[in-house]
């Protein structure tokens, strides 16, 4: 990782399989499109961190954690995890490590996984686990020992510089390294630390791997990643990043793009106050799950699809938001973050009087709505207490309140995301102070204060960017 690497749109971290090192990913990143940078990490004992200690699940994600927080080329830009075989249990702890807030580190996305170990023990039979074992304990790899290996873990040959940099990634691992994996990482249950990740994600698997390939990943991860998309490789082994570089490379741009769409970029400056002491780790947490990309995919968990998009049509002229993810203003589905919030019963804390609970005014108000053109009269006269729809269950009155406890939610939620914040210039979440207590002294004579950071208060106030009119 060097310091002046040129800015990309979306970094991605990839962490090798046991026996590899971050060389084999040179083929993926050779695939990869403009704007997506790749950054390989070598895992202790293996490629150049041969000598570095620490071969635990836990000690591995330190190593990688470091390593993004290091990575002054990101520039506070989003960041997804790549994860091969033993590197897919180290990316879903550090994917677990950088939504709990605790780690000085922001802009994670999403994951890949490849022929990915799980959370949970990785399936292996105690032969075939002897028999790698028993390499190490007698003497360390050979060729044909490494040859042998490589055949086991490939539907096809590899070929060239790439065959020849697997067998010498095998050759000079540490034996000491490779056994612990064996004996104890792959064997290692950190699925309670895990949990399940909500994030956007991609299960890229080979049919001809037989422990972790295409048929096995959705039980190992299917818990874990609800939101994961399976890519399933026709004549693939394990040693999917070499055998399938181009795949897996259009996997990542696939996944990238849905990213994009779908959640508005932090800038840079955001990003890394985000990441820094300025925050709680409480803080940034919620930060950093409000950061996430909505999944395209959603199901309504309190409304039902058809009131789900009815809203979605009210939100749109209540909350406008660009339609040029190009520009990094993905769009926020606040409707599905209303629908989350009614379903788990949450919100301001009060509701009118003459109004049934939340979630059943919403429903019928959305259901009054269903075939009503809505556009910015409707929603004037829907506002100012003026619509009657006829067979409605709520009254022009009823209508209206449910509309005020509608705009202030979907607000409320555009708001909320970090990218919002930094558009209308909120750093208020950042007072913890690095080290001693810090505050906004130069409110007063109306300055910015000298840790806050650039483009304070830079806002588009044109209609398609904010809300304006009778409906805000």
């Amino acid at each position: 990782m060097t310091p002046d690497a040129p800015a990309s749109d979306l970094t991605v971290y990839a962490l090798h399989a046991l026996g590899g090192s971050a060389a084999e990913f040179r083929p993926v990143a050779a695939a990869l499109r403009p704007g997506i940078r790749l950054v390989p990490i070598d895992l202790p004992g293996f490629g150049d961190a041969v000598d570095l200690p620490g071969y635990t699940v836990a000690e591995m994600a330190d190593v990688v954690i470091d390593g993004i927080r290091r990575d002054d080329s990101a520039h506070g830009g989003r960041w997804l995890l790549l994860g091969h075989s033993m590197g897919g249990k180290v990316a879903s702890v550090v994917a677990r490590r950088a939504l709990a807030g605790d780690d000085p580190v922001f802009g994670f996305a999403g994951v890949v996984l490849v022929a990915a170990s799980p959370p949970t023990p990785e399936p292996m039979s105690e032969d075939k686990r002897a028999e790698m074992i028993g390499w190490a304990r007698d003497g360390w790899l050979g060729e044909n020992e490494a040859r042998a290996f490589v055949e086991a873990n490939t539907a096809l040959p590899l070929g060239g510089e790439c065959d020849a940099r697997t067998i010498d990634d095998l050759r000079r691992a540490a034996p000491d390294a490779w056994v612990h994996w064996l004996e104890h990482g792959s064997r290692e249950d950190v699925s309670a630390v895990v949990g399940t990740l909500d994030v956007p994600a991609v299960i890229v698997a080979g049919e001809d791997d037989d422990d972790l390939g295409a048929d096995a990943q959705p039980r190992l991860h299917g818990d874990v990643y609800p939101r994961a998309r399976l890519v399933r490789l026709r004549e693939t082994g394990h040693l999917v990043p070499q055998e399938r570089p181009e795949e897996v490379a259009a996997a990542i741009a696939a996944l990238a793009d849905e990213i994009e769409a779908h959640a508005p970029a932090v800038p840079a400056d955001w990003a890394r106050l985000i990441a820094s002491p300025a925050l709680t780790p409480r803080v940034r947490a919620t930060l950093a799950a409000r950061a996430i990309a909505d999944d395209p995919a959603y199901r309504p968990r309190a409304l039902t699809p058809a009131q789900l998009e009815t809203l979605r049509r009210f939100a749109d002229l209540v909350v406008p938001q660009s339609d040029a993810p190009a520009a990094g203003r993905g769009r926020i589905d606040l409707a599905a973050r209303v629908d989350r919030q009614l379903a788990a019963g949450e919100g301001d804390g009060w509701r009118r009087a003459d109004l049934p609970p939340d979630a059943v005014a919403a429903g019928l108000a959305l259901d009054a709505l269903a075939d009503v053109n809505l556009d910015d009269d409707v929603v004037a006269a829907l506002v100012s207490g003026r619509l009657e729809l006829p067979g409605s269950a709520l009254s022009p009155a009823q209508l209206q309140a449910w509309a005020e406890d509608a705009r202030v939610d979907l607000v409320r939620h555009w708001l909320a995301h970090p990218a919002s914040l930094a558009r209308t210039g909120n750093d208020s979440f950042a007072t913890r102070g690095f080290p001693e207590p810090r505050g906004f002294t130069m409110l007063a004579a109306g300055l910015r204060e000298a840790w806050e950071p650039g483009g304070l208060g830079d806002v588009d106030t044109s209609r398609d960017t904010l809300p304006s009119g009778p409906a805000a």
